[in-house]
């Protein structure tokens, strides 16, 4: 029996409407998801198809993302159980390495300090920040971007650089309520102006898509080698200066590109920085003030870093007074054998003169 002869032959309409349907509400979705994945570089707005793809798009990300973060601390808890001993081996012959580098730190920073309530200088506040976490990520041959749960409630602004614990990540294109869109340094839309750190020498990081973005319009000769860091630079005022990005190495086409920090771990947890430009860091009061104002409204140190130099001071005065006793205790002893050496070149004559004295009464018996 044909199939059109069979009891299916009535479903040939209802299978048609449902077919056409299906490929109207296709269309439909991707026309959505071009929108809310479209740039609008032009103007920079932040459009409200986009932004309620981007808020509908966080907590389903979210959802499906907690499983891999589950499987991912799960792993370090392992790993770090199995390991344990070489990694505490590890951290204590870095620890070891790194504590006189701890003291003169902390020597600098007080040194710093005097020097700069004497002389007036007006340094840059701390940048207030907030911590979110990475709920969605979007990633392809043009496109690295994530989605961060929070937004314009938590103060989060269109330009706003994110950071990790290993360095910069990228910076928001888009906020809305409770949700952002971060452009990755990794995207080929992003361009960021960089210094390097041993040279001072100014470049422009590209991103191309791949995991190193390329460095562009390098300034100066012999300017940039293996192994320098890459910071911000802060030309523009769009981003603070010091923002570590990464070491600069040598591609396989002979350009150069950076291998950023935020490699050495997964993107989860990030802070955005609260940072529009540098007007907002300027206080017209302060800077009109008298170049002496601030000498003796220093701020005091706080308890831990009083304690750091009070435990400083003791262990150099304690270096000093070895260094005296051990000074005064090699004086002695070149004293000791400068008297005995005396002392024995003056024996012989004096052993002389002793049979000239038993002979001297012979020569008056005679």
């Amino acid at each position: 029996m044909a199939f059109r002869d069979g009891p299916f032959d009535n479903l040939k309409a209802p299978l048609t409407w449902v077919s056409a349907g299906v490929v109207v509400v296709a269309m439909i979705a991707a026309v959505v998801l071009l929108i809310a994945n479209g740039r609008d570089v032009d103007s920079g707005e932040y459009g409200a198809a986009r932004a309620g793809a981007d808020a509908v798009a966080a907590p389903v990300g979210g959802v499906f993302a907690a499983p891999v973060r589950w499987v991912g601390q799960a792993s370090d808890y392992v790993r770090g159980y199995f390991f344990a001993v070489s990694e505490n081996r590890r951290l204590r012959a870095e620890l070891a390495e790194l504590e006189p580098w701890r003291d003169q730190a902390i020597a600098l920073k007080n040194v710093n300090a005097r020097y700069e309530a004497m002389l007036g200088l007006r340094v840059e506040p701390p940048v207030e920040m907030v911590t979110a976490r990475s709920v969605s990520e979007s990633r392809g041959p043009f496109v690295n971007a994530r989605l961060i749960d929070v937004g314009q409630a938590a103060g989060v602004r269109v330009g706003n650089p994110v950071i990790n614990e290993h360095g910069l990540v990228g910076r928001v294109v888009g906020a809305t309520g409770g949700v952002s869109r971060v452009l990755l340094i990794t995207d080929v839309s992003s361009r960021l102006p960089i210094l390097v750190d041993r040279t001072d020498a100014r470049a422009m990081l590209s991103g191309d898509g791949s995991g190193n973005p390329r460095l562009e319009y390098v300034r100066g000769e012999d300017s940039l080698r293996e192994g320098d860091r890459i910071l911000t630079s802060g030309d523009g005022g769009g981003i603070p200066r010091g923002l570590p990005v990464g070491v600069a190495a040598r591609g396989i086409d002979g350009t150069w590109r950076v291998k950023l920090f935020t490699d050495r771990g997964a993107i989860d947890y990030v802070r955005v920085l609260l940072f529009q430009d540098f007007a907002q860091l300027a206080d017209p009061e302060a800077l009109n003030a008298p170049p002496l104002a601030a000498a003796d409204t220093a701020p005091p140190p706080d308890a831990q870093t009083t304690a750091r130099i009070v435990d400083q001071e003791a262990r150099r005065r304690a270096r000093d007074e070895e260094e005296v006793r051990r000074v005064a205790e090699a004086e002695t002893r070149r004293r000791r054998e400068a008297a005995e050496q005396a002392a024995a070149q003056a024996a012989p004559p004096t052993a002389a003169a002793e049979p000239d004295a038993r002979a001297a009464p012979g020569e008056v018996q005679e």
